[in-house]
Parts: C-alpha cells; sequence; structure tokens
C-alpha cells in the first residue's frame, strides 16, 4: 500500500471513530465540555437521533457536545502518537474516552486529562498493512469486507456462507493468526442506488438499457430488454414480467437498498419531477431521457401505431418525432412531467434526426398492476 494510501484509510479509521462516540454515553466529568448552544446544533440531526436511536432531544443535544469534545482529543492524540497511534474509541459504561498505543508513556500532560490509556502489540498502520497485503492477494468472492476494530486490535475479516475461504486467505497472504478475527458476515455488500427515469442499467451484465420509470419496488423499462427472470445491475434487480414482440414493456423489481425515485435524468445536471400519467394530444411536445444520447424532445404524431420490428410485430405505440440510438431504450418519454411512455424503437439517429416509438406507460402499469412513483 503506497504513504497515501495508508493516511486516506487512517485518516478515515479515525473519522469512523470519532462518528462512533455519537452513541456512547455522556462524559459525567472528566473534562466533558458542557452542552452546546441549541445553535450549533443541526435540528434535522437531532430529528435523526430521537428518531432512529430514541434518543431524547436533550440528550441528543448533549451527545453531540460530548462527540466534538471527544473528537478535538482524538484528532491531538493522532498527532501527538504519531506512528504508535493504534486507534480510540469511547467506553460505552464510562463515557471516557479510550487511546490505543504501542507506546502508553506517550500519553501524558494535559491531553491525558479524561483519557484511558490502553496498551496493545500493534498500531494502527501496522493493522492498516495487514489489510494491503489481503487486497494484494485479491479477494475471494466470499469474503465481504476487512476492517480494522480498535477496541481489540485485530484486523476483522467477514465472510458469507462460511469462514473457509477466509481463513485460507489470511494463511496464504502470511498473516500473523492472533491479528486477525474471523467472522460470518449476514450478506454480500451492495451498492445503493437511486432509480431514476433515464439512467442506464445493465441486464446479466452485458447488455445497456435505460430506466423507464420508478415504481413502487422497481422500474419499468423496454421487454425487449431482458427476459423474465433476467437479472440487472446498477441498479441490482430482476425482471419480473417482460413482453415481446406483440408489445414492449417489461418491469424490473430492484432489491432492497435501491430506491425509486419519481424523477427523470434530464442529462444537464439535474432532474424533471414525475407528478402523474396524463396522456398528452397528438402534437404535443414530448422529451425523451435515454443513457446514450441524454435528453431529447421532438412531438407526438400518433398513438396507436404498430410497428414491423424484425424480432417481430409491436402493436399501440406512440410513435414521435424524437430521436433515440440504441441503449436509449426503455428510456423516459414525457410531457411536462406527466409518464408518457418507454423507448421502444424507431429509425434515424440523433445526428441526422429519426422516427421513435414508446410503449403507453399506462398499460405497463396496468399489465402488471403497477404504481407510479411521482414526486
Amino acid at each position: 500500500m503506497t504513504t497515501s494510501a495508508v493516511r486516506t484509510r487512517r485518516a478515515a479509521t479515525v473519522a469512523l471513530a470519532a462518528l462512533a462516540l455519537l452513541v456512547g454515553p455522556l462524559a459525567a466529568g472528566g473534562g466533558a465540555s458542557a452542552a452546546a448552544p441549541a445553535g450549533d446544533v443541526p435540528e434535522g440531526m437531532v430529528d435523526a437521533l430521537e428518531r432512529d436511536l430514541g434518543v431524547p432531544r436533550a440528550e441528543a443535544v448533549q451527545r453531540l457536545s460530548f462527540q466534538a469534545d471527544a473528537a478535538t482529543r482524538v484528532r491531538t492524540l493522532t498527532q501527538a502518537l504519531g506512528t504508535s497511534y493504534a486507534g480510540a474509541w469511547v467506553d460505552p459504561a464510562a463515557g471516557t474516552v479510550h487511546v490505543a498505543t504501542t507506546t502508553p508513556s506517550k500519553v501524558r500532560g494535559p491531553m491525558a486529562a479524561g483519557v484511558t490509556t490502553v496498551t496493545v502489540d500493534r498500531s494502527l498502520a501496522q493493522l492498516e498493512q495487514l489489510g494491503a497485503t489481503l487486497d494484494a492477494a485479491g479477494l475471494p468472492a466470499t469474503v465481504a469486507t476487512w476492517y480494522v476494530d480498535v477496541p481489540t486490535n485485530k484486523l476483522v475479516v467477514e465472510a458469507v456462507g462460511g469462514t473457509g475461504a477466509a481463513a485460507e486467505l489470511v494463511a496464504a497472504a502470511g498473516l500473523p493468526a492472533d491479528a486477525v478475527t474471523l467472522a460470518a458476515a449476514p450478506e454480500a455488500p451492495r451498492t445503493f442506488i437511486d432509480v431514476i427515469g433515464g439512467n442506464a442499467y445493465y441486464i446479466s451484465s452485458r447488455t445497456r438499457c435505460s430506466v423507464g420509470f420508478a415504481v413502487q419496488g422497481g422500474f419499468v423499462t423496454a421487454g425487449h430488454c431482458g427476459a423474465v427472470g433476467a437479472p440487472t445491475t446498477s441498479p441490482t434487480g430482476t425482471f419480473r414480467g417482460s413482453s415481446f414482440p406483440g408489445n414492449d414493456y417489461g418491469w424490473v423489481q430492484v432489491a432492497a437498498g435501491n430506491t425509486p425515485r419519481g424523477l427523470v435524468n434530464n442529462y444537464s445536471g439535474g432532474t424533471v419531477r414525475v407528478t402523474g400519467s396524463q396522456q398528452a394530444a397528438v402534437g404535443a411536445y414530448v422529451c425523451r431521457s435515454g443513457s446514450t444520447t441524454g435528453w431529447r424532445c421532438g412531438t407526438v404524431q400518433a398513438y396507436g401505431s404498430t410497428v414491423r420490428y424484425s424480432q417481430g410485430t409491436v402493436s399501440g405505440l406512440i410513435r414521435t418525432t424524437v430521436c433515440a440510438e440504441p441503449g436509449d431504450s426503455g428510456g423516459s418519454l414525457l410531457a411536462g412531467t406527466q409518464a408518457q411512455g418507454v423507448t421502444s424503437g424507431g429509425s434515424g439517429n440523433c445526428r441526422t434526426g429519426g422516427t421513435t416509438y414508446f410503449q403507453p406507460v399506462g398499460e405497463i402499469l396496468q399489465a402488471y398492476g403497477l404504481r407510479l412513483v411521482t414526486s
């Protein structure tokens, strides 16, 4: 691991240690500062503490003040201990700051007030280097994460479906057994994504299409993008419905952590709200969002169009003068803030112009009993 990478990870660990103070009890004396004035505490944070942790508002203000004081101490100790620093945390019972170090004699003077010193065998940098060795060895698919657990002064390696592969990795990398704790992870980590119309998603890790509109539990898109059961990534999900040819619609149920939003990407650094799905009149201005050509506009020419693709005939489509290209399939068509349809196919391109057809969104919602997410 490079020096800069070690410093970056060390800074992240210190920040996490400081953040962990949030759930610690109040320091009883021991140099803890007085409660911060109400104006110094973000109102939204107090609300969230009350909602998520059940912390009374007055106590939340005191805890936040204690957190700020403890974070200052941690920063001072980190600088003073240098390479002997091994992390810091709060004792939930005593409400005091603990600092781990390989050289306890360095914790002295004013900075030692209200601090409990813990002598350990390995510094934070040494533990991080052990983690870097694991990274260099290549984490197997079953290893979900590794992190430095400062209270135990060990590297924790979590694995899904048993710790056998993790144990083999640790042994092959030559890490000392007494420096590592193997643990089971309940599930593999995944990315959290807002599901927004017009954004790209990937089918079976090979094909790219575009999100149509967010619905409760997922999003609607073009049926030709994937068959029932096909997996998706970015966002993670599964095609639960697909009809093509005849129709060209499908819907994807997304995994937990992917949040459907009533928005469409305008590819100008912002989004357009979706407020309903009222059909626009022939001649109305409409705009389309897709992951290949972005935000493109035109007019509605006709409804109920039948199109003959090489794969078969699709009926009941919206014909428009909007251009589109491969990869835009499934993307959103809007009239103002009203959802109109998802991109099916067409002719031409966005350099010379063309004709694009859209599957009406109302038909998709009705076919699968879905509810549009609005903003």
